[in-house]
């Protein structure tokens, strides 16, 4: 009697332990995890000297920190985790209000545009050729379309 309780403690003890344990090949899912405010370079380009609270509020968002003391400052903070890895890159961008309320400097991680790139005119698209046809080929008729083999009929009856 003795020897099956102790056999029924070892066996219990060893599956609240491999219960506590993983093998190091199992890795679980970890999220990447975003928070605060992200900041495009062409919305800090588009901040001029000048502007309101509205027009900054509209073109970076809603700051992460307008604090109460500091009505003349606003900060945009970001912060990522990469889940596989577990780095965490952070970023911190800090607007300053004059006491008027107009934008009059910046500073943070995000560079602000020079003087060139506000002026000198940016093309956004580009052209592709695809191809183009030479006279003969267009005239020439398409081949007759081919008519579906029995299977591709049957799929297309089910919806596949």
């Amino acid at each position: 009697m003795p020897r099956s309780r102790l056999m029924l403690v070892a066996a219990c003890s060893l599956l609240l332990v491999a219960c506590s344990s993983k093998p190091s090949f199992i890795n679980e899912y970890k999220i990447d995890i975003q928070q605060g405010n992200v900041l495009s370079q062409e919305a800090v380009a588009q901040l001029k000297p000048g502007q309101t609270r509205d027009q900054v509020r509209f073109l970076l968002g809603t700051p992460m920190i307008a604090d109460i003391f500091h009505q003349q400052r606003w900060d945009y903070i970001y912060q990522y985790k990469s889940g596989q890895t577990g780095k965490v890159e952070s970023r911190k961008f800090t607007v300053f209000f004059d006491a008027e309320g107009r934008l009059e400097r910046v500073g943070g991680d995000v560079a602000v545009a020079d003087v060139s790139e506000m002026t000198a005119p940016t093309t956004k698209t580009r052209l592709i050729d695809l191809g183009s046809m030479t006279g003969e080929a267009a005239d020439t008729p398409l081949p007759p379309r081919e008519e579906p083999s029995y299977f591709r009929k049957t799929m297309d009856m089910f919806g596949f």
